[in-house]
């Protein structure tokens, strides 16, 4: 690779509200109403209006991560504060997962993903949830390669389901 070929790249540790978000939830938006039906009459999209900035932010136990090469974000994901698990102690929420289309298939996704977990550990989080929809099953192979532990079975079909519900324990 020559001098001319290399990426300028950064990890950014950004706030919800940050605009060089802004083409991740378009995205985001974009592909959430291409793959799934509105909801009573709501899109899919609205998904990504259901929690407020604040929710991302590290001192309610959150994240957001923006991968930015040559200026631009080519991949993200975010943490939040979700449920609790059977001993009442605080889930990490994945949310926002996201690659810019031309640069999938090269391994960000799973960056964001192992740096998303090591934050977690970093915020005190003992294990991590997310859920992902039936119809992104680049998702759910993603997830079962990271050592996601599914709530559900995933030889069956999952047409029929709204959520497949996953957790990992935090190292």
């Amino acid at each position: 690779m020559s001098t001319v070929d290399r990426v300028q790249e950064e990890v950014r540790w950004v706030a919800a509200d940050d605009p060089v978000l802004r083409p991740l939830i378009e995205d985001l938006a974009r592909d959430y109403d291409a793959r799934y039906e509105p909801t009573r009459g709501v899109p899919s999209s609205a998904e990504l209006t259901r929690y407020p900035p604040e929710a991302f932010a590290p001192a309610q136990g959150g994240a957001f991560l923006a991968i930015v090469q040559d200026g631009q974000i080519v991949a993200g994901g975010a943490l939040k504060r979700g449920g609790t698990d059977a001993d009442g102690r605080p889930l990490a929420e994945l949310k926002r997962m996201w690659t810019r289309g031309d640069r999938r298939r090269q391994g960000l996704a799973g960056r964001v993903l192992a740096l998303l977990e090591a934050r977690a550990a970093e915020l005190g989080y003992t294990a991590m949830e997310l859920t992902t929809g039936a119809r992104q099953p680049e998702a759910v192979a993603l997830y079962l390669r990271h050592g996601w532990i599914p709530d559900f079975d995933p030889t069956v079909p999952q047409d029929a389901a709204a959520y497949l519900r996953f957790t990992k324990p935090v190292a």
